[in-house]
């Protein structure tokens, strides 16, 4: 096949490129008389290993976004040159989730003038003539996705290790041999910084592992990195290579080390692909679509398992690529358990270790309750009955804290734009229907919901339910004072009534520490927050690993109900679904968020439609 031709695009940064680089290598494996280029980022090019393509075609890239640096002066110079060549075919290693994004790589392929064009199809592309389909990050890694688009070529789409450049540094630039060497990287690259471990927690992985095994520490990085942070707060000096080093030299360095310690990023990615032991640590990034694809070597993926992790690059979507102001995903991960982690991988040879604890997004247990799917977002079929006995076995089992989150129209739509909450709405435990709105859309869908659950009575009833059976409950958040006056009142109505603690505190991620201490303190069973939505449900999602009670729940607006600062509706309006009129003729100011209701049910039309049209095509 000397005459095929084949250009292939990886416009992402380091990382992307190395998890290419088992696709490419299998492919030339197949066409090995093929004229191969590569376009991709001029930053990762250095990183390709000799021989492995014909010709590599920098790509610039800069500090905006990368629709507008595909369009800088450099990159429309490079458009006639791609012309030039008359490409056969074109393979874009690419998920096209951003319809901006779409054209250019539209733009490219007729550049191109390639008769195949391959990539992964979703529904925002339709210039592919061969595609697999797009299952959404995380369903494959990366490198297995690549690996089954070039399988359309006649290429082995089995794992393979990835491939990067080495170079050797000047040895006077090197630790001296004989002790175990451990390469820290203390940073995440350029992308989203919000995946950085801060540099105190690295700096005490470092002592320990010099205080413990006498190793010899090297810090690697660009300028920008945290690595000099690190060093800093270090008595015994490290080697540090930060901004010294270029990306062959990079990976040699790595590749000459017993451990490499450093969250997602491209260094990290280069450290799988020399067959160095590697951890990594992950945060707001999806360890299933970008774990260290480390094929016959060590890797092991840290995570603190909290709910609203990982927040970025989930299913079809983007999501939070900068995390949340928090950070608590990064934060419970201690210094202690990456220490001990580190002790395991030095000595386990060549052995693997850990994997990634979870799928990202999947249901950590079997479902006992039939769920609904309202614009993407589960509604449980429950009622209140078989709510308060799942709290009764959760409660008997003590094996860990569940989150119920209580949903209607408004929390939906605010989901829809906040992609922390569509994903902590979609891995809490019990998503309960309290919005008549949910009811009509269920019956609408064909999958009516037997009745509607409301957190508004759902907290005396479960105050009742406490009372009985002693169970205890924590009330937190609302105004001060509200709280504390709820509890009197529910006491007044059930004299048996535990209530562990009251406490108003804030959602502010610096007072999380207080106020986990103070919850776990008290023994309670449940846990009531009355922050408001979405606040109130990031809270729990954020601290629910390090919370001793059996549920959590936020409350919203129901401590100001039992306390009565604001007064419900009328049971009259309550039982014809009008309770949302009655509010907004006492507050017209929610006026502007009941404007989400007609969206609402436009959306439901939409997605009605879109199930039928879909049923059709099928058929």
């Amino acid at each position: 096949m000397a005459s095929e031709r084949i250009l292939l695009v990886q416009l992402a940064d380091i990382g992307d490129l190395v998890l290419t680089t088992p696709a490419i290598a299998a492919l030339r494996e197949a066409h090995p008389l093929a004229q191969i280029d590569l376009l991709a980022s001029e930053q990762a090019l250095p990183i390709v290993p000799d021989g492995l393509v014909d010709r590599q075609i920098p790509f610039i890239r800069g500090e905006s976004s990368a629709s507008h640096e595909f369009f800088s002066r450099r990159n429309l110079r490079m458009l006639p040159l791609l012309r030039a060549q008359q490409y056969d075919t074109i393979v874009f290693f690419h998920h096209f989730t951003l319809r901006a994004g779409v054209f250019k790589f539209w733009l490219l392929a007729k550049v191109s003038s390639a008769r195949r064009i391959i990539g992964l199809k979703n529904h925002n592309i339709g210039f592919l003539t061969d595609f697999v389909n797009d299952e959404g990050f995380g369903t494959l890694h990366q490198a297995q996705y690549w690996l089954n688009l070039v399988a359309l070529l006649g290429a082995s789409s089995c794992a393979r290790p990835a491939l990067v450049k080495r170079e050797a540094m000047p040895s006077n630039m090197l630790p001296t041999a004989g002790k175990p060497t451990v390469v820290i990287h203390a940073g995440s690259g350029g992308y989203s910084k919000a995946r950085r471990w801060s540099p105190e927690s690295f700096a005490a992985v470092a002592r320990g592992l010099q205080k413990q095994v006498d190793a010899e520490i090297i810090l690697v990085g660009q300028r920008d990195d945290d690595g000099q942070l690190v060093e800093n707060l270090l008595r015994q000096k490290p080697t540090n290579l930060v901004g010294k080093t270029t990306l062959p030299q990079l990976a040699d360095v790595i590749a000459g080390a017993d451990l490499f310690i450093g969250a997602d990023s491209g260094v990290m990615h280069i450290a799988a692909a020399t067959g160095t032991s590697v951890l990594s640590i992950f945060g707001p990034s999806n360890p299933d679509a970008w774990r260290p694809w480390a094929v016959g070597g060590i890797a092991t993926v840290l995570r603190s398992g909290v709910e609203c992790s990982p927040c970025s690059y989930i299913g079809h979507r983007i999501g939070a690529r900068e995390g949340c102001a928090a950070r608590t995903c990064m934060k419970l991960l201690r210094p202690e358990q990456v220490l001990e982690a580190a002790w395991q991988a030095l000595e386990a040879g060549a052995t693997p270790v850990a994997e990634v604890p979870r799928p990202a997004g999947a249901p950590t247990r079997p479902r006992t309750e039939r769920r609904v799917k309202i614009l993407g977002l589960p509604v449980d079929a429950i009622t209140y009955d078989r709510w308060m006995q799942r709290v009764g076995k959760w409660i008997a089992a003590g094996d860990r804290a569940y989150h119920v989150c209580t949903v209607n129209p408004e929390y939906i739509m605010i989901a829809q734009r906040d992609p922390i909450f569509f994903n902590i709405l979609n891995r809490a435990d019990v998503c309960v229907p309290d919005g008549v709105g949910l009811l009509w859309a269920s019956r609408y869908l064909g999958a009516p919901l037997p009745e509607r659950v409301t957190g508004s009575d759902g907290v005396p009833l479960m105050a009742r339910h406490a009372a009985e059976k002693g169970w205890k409950l924590f009330l937190l958040g609302a105004a001060v004072g509200i709280a504390e006056r709820a509890a009197e009142i529910l006491r007044e109505q059930h004299p048996e009534l535990i209530i562990a603690g009251v406490y108003a505190g804030s959602p502010a991620e610096d007072e999380e520490d207080e106020i986990v201490a103070r919850i776990n303190a008290s023994g309670a069973d449940i846990l009531l927050v009355a922050y408001g939505a979405p606040k109130q449900d990031k809270w729990i999602a954020r601290n629910l690993p390090r919370l001793e009670v059996a549920m959590a729940m936020g409350v919203g607006g129901s401590l100001d109900f039992i306390a009565g600062v604001v007064p419900r509706a009328p049971q009259w309006m309550r039982a014809r679904g009008l309770e949302w009129l009655y509010r907004l003729l006492r507050q017209p100011w929610r006026l502007r968020r009941m404007l989400r209701l007609p969206r609402f049910a436009l959306a439901v039309l939409r997605q009605a439609k879109a199930h039928n049209d879909l049923s059709k095509e099928t058929v």
